[in-house]
């Protein structure tokens, strides 16, 4: 696969460097030569024990490298149904930035919101301080590889003392008859004292064999705040991989929640570098997988500095020969002393044939931290079950609602009142196994009525 990947770079390397500044062609050159070092993950690779990626590379994949930014009217293949959401909505079509006005708009505020390819012509100062230089190349061959092919993406650039005044929405849509291979690339720049708020859906509009290894690097300013929300629900002929790459300064706050709610094969890795002081990082995650579905969190975290915390939950329910991976690890260097940092992942199991591989792990070199990490694996609780059927409830329903108490926890934890409403209906849904990928948004729900249990939620 790796002489695949360098043969499809050199034969199409005009294309790929077409319009690009000396800047991004190097950095292209750089990371080809990076990939032909390191190449594909395969099993004997640490964080891929589990993920049998070459089975999923294996099919005659599609690349465009042809620009397809172009002015399209979104609406007619895309209509968000989250009932009061209101958010500034991007949309990426098969790996492209398309928009119904400019390809890049700056608000009246100085936030400056595009696409990748466009801000890299227009904004070329922003873009090459920052592009490349959070996301680590020699870490891991992927990430090297959408480097080398990087066309487009999403840019946010917020100005300093600039609250956006509503959250992005990221529309990430795959329509194509093609088996694509698709490697987009996000920059997001936040400037002192700003906050963002992201709100990022994975959809495919077709039920085609096609793979996304996408690329974000996220760069908080001093006392900024940086809220993300990732919401996959694709098809199991999907293979989403997606790396996200935070660098945190003095005083910045970053919350990311990741949730899975179907997909074949996911694969999310999350790195945070703290490299500030009163820094705190909060990283959930939830994944809801049944069949032969496959979903694999790995999420690192670096304290360089001192008198920061950070907390990661994540938490699985599995389901029929469904396989989970969780892989938490948090280093402490020796000069970020009274650094807080906790994790835990806990998962349940509804059959023998799931199976969940855990591993949450420290490690310290300084003296004075308070950190802790834990993991638990077990099935439904049955003195919960028997309470519950004692008052009335049947075995159903009972299973159901201990599921939806032990989600909650994750969901309760998005702070858009609108997003939050929907996404529990959709565990709900997705724990009777009603919900599958919509026929027109990743968030559409069919039936305006509200889905609900046979007892009060609020007394959970």
């Amino acid at each position: 696969m790796k002489e695949l990947f360098i043969e499809i770079y050199n034969k199409n390397k005009e294309l790929i460097n077409a319009n690009s500044n000396e800047y991004l062609r190097l950095l292209r050159s750089n990371a080809i030569n990076i990939f032909k070092e390191n190449g594909i993950p395969s099993n004997k690779t640490e964080n891929w024990r589990h993920a049998d990626i070459e089975k999923r590379l294996k099919h005659d994949y599609y690349f465009d490298f042809k620009s397809k930014s172009t002015s399209m009217n979104v609406e007619e293949i895309f209509k968000c149904d989250v009932y009061d959401l209101d958010t500034f909505s991007v949309t990426m079509l098969n790996g492209w930035f398309v928009y119904k006005n400019a390809p890049i708009t700056q608000l009246e505020d100085g936030t400056i919101i595009g696409g990748l390819s466009k801000a890299i012509e227009v904004y070329p100062d922003i873009v090459e301080k920052y592009l490349g230089s959070a996301a680590d190349m020699n870490k891991a061959g992927l990430v090297a590889l959408n480097t080398a092919f990087l066309q487009d993406g999403l840019f946010i650039y917020v100005p300093d003392n600039v609250e956006v005044s509503k959250p992005v929405q990221i529309i990430n849509i795959v329509n194509s008859e093609e088996k694509l291979f698709l490697q987009p690339r996000h920059l997001v720049v936040l400037g002192k004292n700003s906050k963002l708020t992201l709100v990022h859906c994975d959809h495919s509009l077709v039920h085609n064999i096609n793979f996304s290894n996408t690329v974000s690097e996220v760069f908080v300013g001093e006392n900024a705040m940086f809220e993300n929300y990732k919401v996959q629900n694709i098809g199991d002929n999907s293979s989403l991989l997606t790396n996200l790459f935070i660098q945190q300064k003095n005083g910045s706050k970053v919350s990311n929640n990741a949730l899975i709610l179907n997909g074949g094969f996911t694969k999310n890795y999350v790195d945070v570098s703290i490299n500030g002081k009163n820094c705190h990082a909060d990283l959930y995650g939830l994944y809801l997988v049944d069949d032969k579905q496959f979903a694999d969190n790995q999420v690192f975290v670096k304290h360089a500095e001192p008198e920061s915390t950070s907390n990661q939950l994540y938490k699985g329910i599995l389901d029929d020969m469904a396989k989970g991976v969780f892989s938490g690890k948090v280093l402490v260097n020796k000069d970020a002393q009274k650094t807080q940092a906790y994790q835990n992942n806990n998962n349940i199991l509804l059959t023998d044939d799931a199976k969940i591989y855990t591993q949450p792990h420290l490690e310290i070199y300084a003296d004075d931290v308070k950190c802790s990490h834990g993991a638990t694996v077990g099935q439904l609780d049955p003195d919960a079950l028997f309470y519950l059927h004692s008052r009335g409830l049947c075995e159903k329903t009972a299973r159901q609602l201990l599921m939806y108490a032990f989600a909650s926890e994750i969901v309760n934890e998005i702070s858009i009142p609108a997003l939050r409403e929907t996404i529990n209906i959709m565990v709900e849904k997705r724990l009777r196994g009603e919900l599958s990928i919509c026929d027109q948004c990743l968030l559409h729900c069919n039936d305006k009525e509200t889905a609900v249990f046979n007892i009060d939620l609020n007394k959970i």
